[in-house]
């Protein structure tokens, strides 16, 4: 059972949960781990001033065990992704994705992939059994500033939409103050997208401070009627969309969106769409009446990966804006989910706010309560008796579930009646809040 690493790597508040001695650790244990199996540790960061000590303290640890690191520098979460496949190469994620500045984390990724829960517990295994290891003198790694990547990631996504038609309306982005202001310029630019761009400007604090995924509101209230906002998180693995008066597009609606293309172009294997238990049921029945299916994973993108590599789907995510156009790239990129949805609104023939206007969306709240004992809650007699109550209603849809990198208990619950679903979680975030307090 792992204990440090989450649904979505190891994450705390730097200098605390999360030391410049625990990165050093992390490092020498995935140099450990997979020694033989990859001669070299690519290392990229979003902007979090708290990155470079970690960068260091990461790399040291992966040196000192035996195996060669290239410091990739600021370089979102797919692209990393992207170059460890393509080179055969292990890689670590220095990021907190959505979390403010005061927070950071460490994401293993294998070939495209982030480790498995199998891989991660084994580190978690080697830190403990054996914090530090250390080469001999004659085989301790190298390391090596290696911003070239940044060109490789970027020349591929360049090669993929050149020759494709691309949404030509009135567009303004929200960089999040984070890891997409790498390229994004760069991007638009290349590709001949005009767009507003804000939240581009990075002091190694501000990401994702009052911007980006989490806050529509500021560039959402701000649109113009006919604008089209776009909005990253702080690694931009993640990508939503926002129209005028802070409408959100999220990411059951863009995999929708997407759907209908992917399949016309012969590109939807299966005709499935993986998803996780938080997506809306307006979701599963907008894809029914396309004859298309849905298929859901317990909530993490890894998981939402997992089965679509079993099932061979190519399009899968998160109502959160993670998602994966498996022809495109192995893990969510806001980027190529940005660049996919301009081609489908560019050839389609529905405004962006005409599909969101007649998109079916069920009463759903979420609510995530504060416990420090989120694991001890799951086990609360009382919310297993409500729960198993609920679980027998087919009118309800209900998930309470740990999360994976906070302390908090989420609950979701959905069904067609806003009244009830309201005094459903009212019910279920009281009985949390109990089970918590005993």
């Amino acid at each position: 059972m792992k204990k440090l690493f989450g649904t979505d790597g190891l994450r705390g508040t730097i200098n605390e949960e999360l030391t410049p001695e625990l990165a050093m650790k992390v490092g020498n244990a995935v140099s450990r781990l997979y020694a033989g199996k990859y001669k070299k540790l690519l290392i990229a960061k979003d902007t979090r001033s708290s990155g470079d000590l970690l960068e260091s303290a990461l790399s040291s640890g992966a040196a000192s065990a035996g195996m060669d690191v290239d410091l990739v520098g600021v370089l979102s979460t797919p692209a990393l992704a992207y170059l460890t496949k393509k080179h055969n190469y292990i890689g670590a994620m220095i990021s907190a994705s959505h979390n403010p500045a005061v927070y950071n984390g460490i994401k293993v990724i294998e070939k495209g992939k982030k480790a498995t829960d199998d891989d991660e517990v084994e580190i978690e295994n080697l830190m403990s059994e054996q914090p530090l290891h250390y080469a001999l003198h004659s085989s301790v790694g190298k390391i090596r500033y290696a911003p070239f990547y940044r060109d490789e990631y970027l020349e591929y996504v360049l090669e993929l939409y050149k020759d494709k038609p691309l949404f030509e309306g009135n567009l303004a982005l929200d960089g999040a103050n984070g890891a997409i202001v790498a390229v994004i310029e760069d991007i638009l630019s290349s590709l001949k997208i005009k767009a507003d761009l804000h939240f581009i400007e990075p002091d190694g604090v501000n990401i994702n401070d009052n911007c980006g995924s989490l806050h529509p509101e500021a560039i959402g209230d701000k649109l113009n009627d006919d604008e089209i906002g776009v909005l990253f998180d702080g690694d931009a693995d993640r990508c939503l969309f926002v129209l005028p008066e802070s409408k959100v597009v999220n990411g059951d609606m863009l995999m929708a969106l997407n759907a209908k293309k992917m399949r016309s172009e012969g590109r939807l294997k299966g005709n499935v769409v993986v998803s996780t238990v938080m997506s809306n049921l307006g979701f599963e029945k907008y894809l029914e009446g396309l004859n298309i299916k849905l298929l859901r994973t317990k909530v993490g993108d890894k998981y939402v990966l997992s089965k679509m590599i079993e099932i061979n789907s190519n399009l899968g995510g998160e109502q959160s804006g993670h998602i994966i156009f498996m022809d495109r790239n192995s893990t969510g990129d806001g980027l190529i989910t940005t660049l996919e949805t301009l081609n489908t609104l560019a050839i389609g023939t529905e405004t962006l706010n005409d599909f969101y206007n007649k998109f079916p969306v069920y009463p759903q709240t979420l609510k995530n309560v504060p416990t420090p004992n989120k694991k001890e809650v799951m086990e609360c007699e009382k919310l297993k008796r409500i729960l198993e109550k609920l679980n027998k209603d087919n009118d309800i849809r209900v998930v309470v579930r740990p999360s994976g990198t906070e302390p908090y208990v989420r609950v979701m619950v959905e069904g067609a009646d806003k009244e009830i679903v309201n005094n459903i979680s009212s019910e279920l975030v009281e009985t949390v809040e109990d089970c918590a307090n005993e």
